[in-house]
């Protein structure tokens, strides 16, 4: 499935040394995070959305059922890897067995987008469930950039780095997150993964404007936008927002994704739905809404 020629955009991020620079077509469309109970259902109905996108992780083995049906997809869908265990964030050099498998899987399936998050989830050999966050000081920004580079140069690609959900900060944190992704991307030549969701989450754990965060990401920088719904959830005599991609986009977040589009301009939008998982009917109406939110901005920017 071919995008059109005037809703392509390019994943030319920048001019750091040693990463090789191939604009590659990226629709400026919706698409969705498949998952294995749609497998059978993308290839008989053939949705049309812009394009799949996969948890680099669970593609990482030998052979097996994930690798066939992913395979038989590709042939209709651009591809987008979106990885959940680099550990960009942490206090040590990128695993080498990790990047080593993750190239393999670039090289098996060369994918329009290859992403990661702000996060950092090992330490020492030992993995932990989850996507913990990182102080935003100086030291971080060296570390991240150190890693993000390792990671540019070993798939010889640029990556794009997600900005996260947070339930917690660190005292010391002098440098706002939309101005330590905007330097990372300065250093490394990487992009950004915008969540909307991750946003709104934050956002309201942590009382910040969503749409003042978009204003003060440098522009030139996002290479994808995700949508996702989140929860409520007690917390002793608090009330926070978990991002558990459970439920349909909330209307702030939709809200939100169109201000990051007339900010940045028509993006490939990923619709990411993990837990309680819907029918394809209604995850692909789910990209079909953002794909006329996308073409709205579009054609308005052309007026």
């Amino acid at each position: 499935m071919t995008p059109e020629a005037d809703t392509t955009t390019t994943t030319d991020f920048g001019n750091a040394p040693g990463v090789r620079r191939m604009p590659s077509p990226i629709p400026a469309r919706a698409g969705i995070g498949l998952r294995p109970p749609h497998y059978a259902d993308v290839l008989e109905a053939h949705p049309g959305v812009g394009f799949v996108e996969v948890h680099s992780e669970n593609y990482m083995g030998a052979g097996g059922p994930p690798l066939y049906y992913l395979e038989q997809i590709q042939r209709d869908y651009p591809l987008s890897l979106h990885g959940v265990a680099l550990s960009l964030g942490a206090a040590e050099p990128v695993d080498p067995d990790h990047l080593a498998r993750l190239r393999s899987l670039v090289d098996r399936f060369d994918p329009l987008l290859v992403s990661e998050h702000l996060s950092w989830s090992a330490i020492g050999g030992v993995y932990l469930n989850d996507l913990l966050p990182l102080p935003y000081d100086e030291a971080s920004l060296a570390l991240v950039a150190d890693n993000v580079a390792r990671t540019q140069a070993a798939l010889d690609r640029t990556i794009l780095v997600e900005n996260p959900s947070v339930y917690l900060r660190y005292r010391h944190s002098p440098i706002a997150e939309p101005q330590f992704l905007g330097e990372l991307a300065a250093r490394t030549g990487c992009g950004v993964l915008l969540d909307v969701n991750n946003i709104a989450v934050s956002g309201f754990n942590f009382g910040f404007d969503g749409r003042a965060y978009i204003d003060a990401l440098p522009q030139g920088i996002v290479g994808e936008i995700h949508l996702a719904g989140h929860a409520l959830n007690d917390v002793g005599e608090r009330v926070i927002r978990i991002d558990d991609h459970g439920s349909a986009v909330s209307d702030e977040v939709w809200s939100l994704y169109e201000h990051a589009l007339r900010r940045f301009g028509p993006s490939p939008s990923l619709v990411e739905w993990d837990t309680r998982l819907p029918s394809l009917a209604v995850l692909v109406a789910e990209a079909t809404r953002a794909d006329a939110i996308n073409a709205t901005i579009r054609h308005a920017s052309a007026a």
